[in-house]
């Protein structure tokens, strides 16, 4: 398939003469009269190099390559100008240009800096394809980290999944236990197999033992008709036990049957279903202290605990925030169509000072909520606060101090907030509340919850 190559100009005859040359070596050529004109076609081809004029009426050659390169960051531009200076030079290798080359060009020139750019293109894409395949290959695409838990866990990860071996996941709410279960399944043998994950948590014991193991019709009230259970269903596959430390004592009892003899009955039945089925189980308790309290039997936790894999909390790999932070800003923007792509080093710090007790979870809801909010493509520390908790970065007080707010928490800040505001108004509630965007009744409401309603003292 041959190169595609795009020739932006404002002045026809440059346009022409550029295109005659290369449509000589083979290349498709594409032409357009400006830079809106460009990026039209770039909509609508994929486009390898662009060789553009750098002073255009419309856009300029050096927008038109930022607009480039965040659409198709492997395009590869090259800058022409009939106005050549060191300064324009260096702004445009410094945008992203692979070369900037003087009107008029000699044909020999432009020839070689096209090769050579489509050399450097071909080895983007090659470092592209081989970054996927590190990914399908490892399964760690959607598990972003790059500090020694994580790289431990990754390792633990590889290391089980293509065994049979049931695992154990353990973690507290929000870690990304099931994103390492999805993990371990895609690497598997069975990866081509059935996947299912079921909360036990989320149903009744009667229920549960119902979805994990089938009924026949007339077990019970409502079982108008015999059921498949999950396990049936991913005969051969992969289960996920999501919270299995909420699972009832019976249903423990069938399901250790399960793992021990590798059959059941269903609810309400007496024939005996032989699967093969591969555990993975997962929870934020800790299980042998459900063993003490008789609330899970022992039998089953030892049969379950053969490989464990601990995820560890956000704030035990801090390091790893920025790069959750910048790939949740790419896909939330994506999501909710904002052109957002930046946070400030402040909110940054701010994020990695957080306790962040909902962990992976909590931290993505709070980038979402910045998205919504920020009104530029630039996340700042004022857009994780809704309504009345938006708080302003700094408040200066009567005495120019302001407040820091790097490790505490929102109430802290929010308290601290109304504290200086008060100290700045001299008191005056009523501009407090304004300056604060919230209403007076809950300014009076929060001054009684601190103790504060009836204390004459000077802020």
């Amino acid at each position: 398939m041959s190169a595609k190559i795009l020739v932006v100009d404002d002045e026809k005859s440059s346009v022409e003469a550029t295109v005659e040359v290369l449509e000589r070596e083979g290349y498709d050529l594409y032409a357009a009269a400006g830079g809106r004109e460009a990026l039209k076609t770039l909509e609508e081809e994929r486009i390898d190099v662009v060789i553009t004029d750098l002073q255009m009426p419309d856009l300029s050659g050096i927008e038109l390559l930022t607009n480039i390169r965040d659409r198709a960051p492997d395009t590869q531009v090259i800058i022409l100008t009939g106005y050549g200076t060191v300064d324009s030079a260096v702004e445009a290798m410094h945008a992203g240009a692979v070369s900037y080359l003087q009107k008029p060009v000699n044909i020999d020139i432009l020839r070689q800096t096209v090769r050579n750019a489509l050399e450097k293109w071909a080895l983007f894409i090659q470092n592209v394809n081989l970054r996927q395949q590190l990914d399908d290959k490892f399964g760690f695409d959607n598990i972003i980290g790059h500090s020694k838990p994580m790289i431990e866990l990754f390792r633990l990860t590889q290391q089980v999944a293509p065994t049979n071996a049931t695992v154990l996941i353990t973690g507290e709410n929000g870690v990304g236990k099931e994103l390492i279960a999805k993990a371990i399944h895609n690497h598997s043998r069975r990866a081509d197999k059935p996947y299912k994950a079921i909360n036990c948590a989320a149903l009744t014991p009667t229920l549960l033992e119902s979805e994990l193991f089938g009924h026949e019709r007339g077990a019970f009230t409502g079982a108008t008709s015999r059921k498949l259970g999950i396990f049936e269903q991913t005969h051969e596959g992969t289960l996920v036990l999501d919270e299995i430390g909420e699972m009832g004592l019976e249903a423990q009892v069938r399901f250790l049957r399960v793992l021990e003899q590798g059959e059941f009955t269903r609810v309400g039945g007496d024939k005996t279903i032989t699967v093969d089925v591969r555990i993975i189980a997962a929870t934020n308790r800790d299980l042998e202290e459900a063993v003490t309290n008789k609330d899970f039997r022992s039998d089953l936790y030892h049969r379950i605990n053969r490989f464990r894999l601990r995820v560890p909390p956000l704030r035990e790999r801090r390091e790893d925030i920025p790069l959750l932070v910048d790939a949740f800003i790419k896909e939330l923007s994506r999501e909710h169509v904002k052109p957002v792509s930046k946070i400030t080093a402040e909110a940054m710090n701010y994020l990695k000072e957080q306790d962040w007790s909902g962990n992976v979870r909590e931290l993505r809801n709070t980038i979402e909520t910045a998205v919504i909010l920020t009104t530029t493509e630039s996340i700042s520390i004022e857009d994780f606060f809704t309504d009345m908790h938006k708080i302003p970065q700094q408040i200066e007080g009567p005495t120019g101090d302001s407040v820091g707010i790097i490790g505490m928490t929102m109430e802290e800040i929010e308290k601290e907030a109304i504290r200086k505001t008060l100290g700045k108004t001299s008191g005056n509630k009523k501009q407090t509340a304004k300056i604060l965007g919230i209403g007076l009744r809950t300014l009076y409401r929060k001054l009684e919850s601190y103790g504060w309603i009836n204390a004459e003292r000077e802020l």
